[in-house]
Order: structure tokens, then C-alpha cells, then sequence
């Protein structure tokens, strides 16, 4: 793979904060296709709305030339630069009255069981309403580090959609220790994931590359050894029900890369229920009669969200040392499509 390919979509942000920059160059064996579409296909967290903005503010060049029209179709070879205007970096961290769902805390650290629906940190077009600002309102002087600026007390996130635990630091020695467990791969995070269809292994580990894909940056994909592109990733699953038409799948991580469980998933072959970025939006097993398929939507309308839930999560306590394990239970969406499903099961085998 070629250095250009392989940075596809070099970001930067300038010295003040106040603008990022992208450039991105068009493969060799791109059709030709809409500025607006392209951009937003290629630029993470860009909206087409955003890019229309900006072709019209002048903010995109096309090998170095201003482009003002959004229905310019992109050529083979042609560097195209981005500019976007940041929002305010003060507006990143307003303390918001959001209830939290604490399950423990003490004096260095606290469980979150975080609702699905909920952005964990203030990023592109989530400036408020996250679980950072709500933390930062209910707790004072969350410990901040240069490598997580703007995400004070944070150790690790789960996505906007996925339910379930995470720990917050409240000091800097339990921010350091926590992650250098995460560093160190050994702390403990189990996720109960609702797949389509049955893994062929009722266990095994996952073990691949995984990078930003270059088709669609909002989406994770897996690489060959042989590009050198990507991170390691390893999941550990196990089948918990095989329901025929989908399964409960425990997933334990190793390392924690962006969408990791659910782009290994779908890499098995088995995208996670009602995944929209993934495919499992979509009927994947099972008939096409029109009951089958009018309960496989209503269950999408129940959940219409990955199902996937941080289930437990084990660690050393950073001051007293001793082993820490949390469970929590599965939210009423998850479990009420769960239900659903093992009853269409059994009646399927009665």
C-alpha cells in the first residue's frame, strides 16, 4: 500500500484550534462521483450538509483551486483539501445537570452504567449532552491528562449506542493507574452481544488488524498482515443461546479499538442485531414470509440500536489493590428483544 493511500484522510488541527484541516487524495480507481458525496463518504464526522457549507465558504480546493460547486464530480489522482471551522473549544466542557447512573464510587474512582443514547465525550456535533458534561456538574476537579484533553476523568468510552459500564477516574494517581491497566491489556471487559445467526465455533478468539476503513472512514474495517495498515485487535467469544436466527454472544476484549466487537463480528460473519453501520439492520437469517419479517421489524423498532451491552468489568482497585469486579444487568430494550426472540424459537421448534 502507498503512503497516499494509506493516509487517505490526513488531518490536522491548526495551532489555535479554531480550524481542521483534511486532505484527502482520490484512488486511481475512483468513478467519478459528487464532491459533497465523496467528501462525506471520505472525511470522518463530516455531514453533507457540512461539506456543502464549506464548498460555499471556499473552503475546499481541488489540486490547489478553489471548488464552489457541490455536484463537481472528482477525478482520478486529484488532491482534494478540506477546511472546516471548529466550534468553540469553551464550549467543549459546559457542565450539564444529566442524571448518572452510578453504581459505585469512592474516593478515587466510580462505575458508570452508561444508557445507550448517550455520546460518552464532547466530539463533532455532540458539543453537549454528554456523559462528560454531566460529570463534570456533579463532580469537581476530575483529573485531566495531556494525552485526553477535554475529557477529564475519562479512562476509557463505549459508542453513543452501546449500553453498559464504564469507570470514571476522580484523582490523577487512579487516572494513571487505571490506564495502565488498559496499557497493559489486563483489565477484565465483558460485552453480551445479540448477533444474526449462529457462529460456525461456539468459541474462539478473533484476532486481526483494524483500521478506519478507506471506503467509508465512519466505519471500522479488517486488513491483511500484508498492508501493514491497522492496529492489532483481539476479541475472545463464546455462544451463550443459539436461538437459530440470532444468537447471545459473550465477547471479552483484549485490546479496545474503535468498534472492535462490532466489525469482528461482522468479520465472522454474524454483524450484530439491528447494527445500521454494519448491516445488521437488515433481515440476514431466516424466511421471507411476511410474519417473520413483520416481527424482525418490530423487534428493530423496540431496539433500534446495535445490540450490545458493556456487561462486566474487572481491574485492580488503584489504592487498595485488591481485585474489582462490576455485572450489570441487561437494559429493557436489549432484554425485551432477547425475550422475543427465544420465544419465536421455541415456537418454531414446538
Amino acid at each position: 500500500m502507498s503512503n497516499d493511500q494509506e493516509h487517505i484522510d490526513d488531518f490536522e488541527e491548526d495551532s489555535e484550534g479554531l480550524y481542521e484541516h483534511h486532505r484527502v487524495e482520490v484512488d486511481a480507481n475512483q468513478t467519478p462521483i459528487r464532491i459533497d458525496r465523496f467528501l462525506t463518504d471520505k472525511v470522518a464526522n463530516a455531514t453533507r450538509n457540512k461539506v456543502q457549507e464549506a464548498i460555499k465558504g471556499g473552503a475546499v480546493r481541488v489540486d490547489d483551486q478553489p471548488m464552489l460547486k457541490s455536484n463537481y464530480k472528482v477525478q482520478p489522482g486529484q488532491v482534494i483539501t478540506v477546511m472546516f471551522a471548529q466550534p468553540p473549544r469553551e464550549n467543549e466542557l459546559v457542565p450539564e445537570d444529566i442524571p448518572i447512573n452510578i453504581v459505585y464510587e469512592d474516593d478515587d474512582l466510580l462505575i458508570v452504567n452508561k444508557e445507550a443514547g448517550m455520546v460518552v465525550h464532547p466530539a463533532y456535533n455532540n458539543w453537549s449532552g454528554t456523559l462528560i458534561n454531566a460529570l463534570i456538574f456533579h463532580f469537581d476537579n476530575l483529573p485531566k491528562a495531556k494525552s485526553n484533553e477535554g475529557r477529564p476523568g475519562l479512562v476509557h468510552r463505549i459508542d453513543k449506542d452501546t449500553s453498559g459500564l464504564l469507570v470514571i477516574a476522580k484523582n490523577d494517581h487512579a487516572l494513571a493507574h487505571l490506564a495502565k491497566q488498559f496499557f497493559d491489556h489486563s483489565i477484565e471487559r465483558t460485552y453480551w452481544a445479540l448477533v444474526w445467526g449462529t457462529p460456525e465455533e461456539s468459541s474462539g478468539t478473533i484476532n486481526t488488524l483494524l483500521g478506519r476503513s478507506q471506503k467509508d472512514r465512519r466505519v471500522t474495517a479488517v486488513y491483511d498482515e500484508e498492508t501493514g495498515y491497522g492496529r492489532k485487535a483481539i476479541t475472545h467469544y463464546k455462544t451463550l443461546k443459539d436461538l437459530h436466527y440470532v444468537s447471545l454472544v459473550e465477547c471479552k476484549l483484549e485490546t479496545g479499538r474503535t468498534h472492535q466487537i462490532r466489525a469482528h463480528m461482522r468479520h465472522l460473519g454474524h454483524p450484530l442485531f439491528s447494527d445500521e453501520t454494519y448491516g445488521g439492520d437488515k433481515i440476514l437469517k431466516g424466511t421471507t414470509f411476511t410474519k417473520y419479517k413483520q416481527f424482525v421489524e418490530n423487534a428493530f423498532k423496540i431496539m433500534p440500536r446495535q445490540a450490545l451491552h458493556a456487561k462486566t468489568l474487572g481491574f485492580i482497585h488503584p489504592t487498595t489493590k485488591e481485585y474489582m469486579q462490576f455485572d450489570s444487568e441487561l437494559p429493557e430494550d436489549f432484554s425485551s428483544v432477547l425475550e422475543k426472540w427465544q420465544g419465536y424459537h421455541k415456537m418454531q421448534k414446538d
